[in-house]
């Protein structure tokens, strides 16, 4: 799912081109699940047509864009696949994997495109909107961040992250696993799975560890990486080749393959990368930096050993989470 770094890059390149421009016309495609609070797709085009782009703006994982004139204004979310394609580039996605070419007009799994008057007089570009699983949405809301869903969010690590105290307070009130709490997006806005990973590998903190047992030093460690984290992929622009060589974003992705793992300790000693399921999301960690406080590990050793004792589902496949199964009822 585009995170954080993504949707600010689709942001800012929404705003290069449309910033103060007309928007022309929009073209529309029939698609009730991805269209929310509107009667059909059409009335999304008649909404934002022959108004002026003032500015486009980004919180959390979803993005707006502010028009001159009376009526509502988009308010728009990747899913797990939207992406933004501008007529004659390369598509702006989410770890390069849909191979389209650029000339292929209009793109495939396109929801609309916008029309919007050129810098140069008289020239149109044409921006769509795509989503082949049809897990964005497209809305019209009258004040973006004053209505549900950006309302109901909570801090974004780049525009609105709290102070230290304040950040303590919200983590150690929670019982649950630390990486669980970073993907709720009523408390970190924007944070996603590869963010959250890379947070909990700099802070050296286990995936699984329970907020409410968190040490100082590890509360402010996370602090710290929560917005360090965000700042520089988000300074990087998404590029995940531009990100830093010591990230274990590098690494992460391997999970069942059998090439061999390259990742390495500050020491120079060989990595171990392990994966677990946390909060219903595969999670990346490292075993010799990341660990588990030693009550902690004795209690899931305990329960693991319960479970072992009880009956095995018929099936001889592991049963998958719920949210594994059913990537809809993920947290957008």
């Amino acid at each position: 799912m585009p995170e954080l770094p993504e949707v600010e890059r689709a942001t800012t390149l929404l705003r290069s081109i449309a910033k103060g421009n007309k928007i022309v016309c929009v073209e529309t495609s029939e698609d009730n699940l991805v269209f929310q609070g509107l009667e059909s797709h059409e009335d999304f085009g008649r909404e934002i047509s022959g108004r002026v782009v003032k500015d486009t703006f980004r919180y959390g994982k979803y993005f707006y864009i502010e028009l001159e004139g009376a009526g509502k204004l988009p308010l728009l979310h990747f899913g797990m696949t939207g992406m933004l394609h501008v007529r004659g580039q390369p598509a702006l996605q989410y770890r390069t994997r849909i191979r389209e070419s650029p000339d292929v007009w209009p793109p495939k799994f396109m929801k609309f495109i916008l029309h919007i008057e050129g810098k140069t007089p008289g020239t149109i570009t044409e921006l769509a909107f795509s989503d082949a699983r049809r897990l964005g949405r497209i809305r019209l809301v009258n004040h973006p961040r004053e209505e549900p869903p950006i309302c109901d969010l909570g801090f974004d690590p780049i525009l609105s992250m709290p102070l230290l105290w304040e950040f303590q307070a919200l983590v150690l009130k929670r019982s649950c696993p630390i990486k669980a709490l970073l993907l709720d997006q009523s408390f970190s806005a924007g944070v996603g799975n590869y963010l959250a990973d890379e947070i909990l590998y700099q802070a050296k903190i286990h995936p699984e560890q329970r907020c409410n047992t968190l040490q100082q030093t590890q509360v402010e460690a996370l602090h710290r990486e929560v917005a360090d984290v965000c700042r520089i992929a988000v300074d990087a622009n998404a590029d995940d080749g531009k990100y830093p060589s010591h990230w274990i974003f590098k690494h992460r992705w391997g999970k069942g393959k059998k090439a061999k793992q390259t990742m390495r300790l500050p020491s120079g000693e060989p990595a171990t990368v392990k994966w677990i399921t946390v909060g219903g999301r595969t999670s990346a960690f490292v075993a010799e930096v990341q660990c588990l406080p030693h009550k902690q590990r004795a209690g899931r050793t305990e329960v693991k050993s319960k479970i072992t004792k009880r009956k095995r589902p018929a099936s001889a496949h592991e049963e998958e989470p719920l949210r594994e199964k059913h990537p809809r009822l993920r947290k957008h």
